[in-house]
């Protein structure tokens, strides 16, 4: 099978790993910090950005991947991705070093499990409905 659905997404979101990407390299070039943060809270704060989205998207799009794969239906894999982009939009947004309970974060945070979760239950529903 042609996977359709999942590369759009990956598609999206490797720009935003760029974006991200670039973030972090900035810093360092700006800051002169070439390992870890050198306790440059700017620098964390990118790090943990860029870090926590090369944390989840892989493994997300792995799952809509074996979603699709497996015959899930063409909306819940869209809506998987839709949760998945909101949710990497909204991460970086609520990812404050002041406010570590910002409600964009804890949102971001939800959203992404319930990535997973709705993944996870796709991909088990298509092998057990078999």
């Amino acid at each position: 099978m042609i996977l359709v659905i999942t590369p759009l997404y990956a598609a999206v979101l490797a720009l935003m790993f760029l974006v991200l990407r670039t973030m972090v390299t900035v810093e360092r070039a700006r800051s002169g910090i070439s390992i870890l943060t050198g306790n440059n809270t700017n620098l964390a704060v990118k790090s943990r950005r860029f870090g926590n989205f090369i944390e989840t998207v892989p493994f997300a799009l792995i799952l809509m991947g074996f979603a699709e794969m497996e015959g899930t239906a063409p909306a819940l894999v869209h809506g998987a991705g839709i949760l998945l982009l909101v949710s990497r939009l909204l991460h970086p947004l609520g990812l404050h070093p002041e406010k570590g309970n910002h409600p964009l974060r804890i949102l971001s945070g939800v959203l992404t499990m319930a990535t997973f979760a709705l993944g996870a239950a796709a991909i088990l529903w298509q092998l057990l409905a078999a």
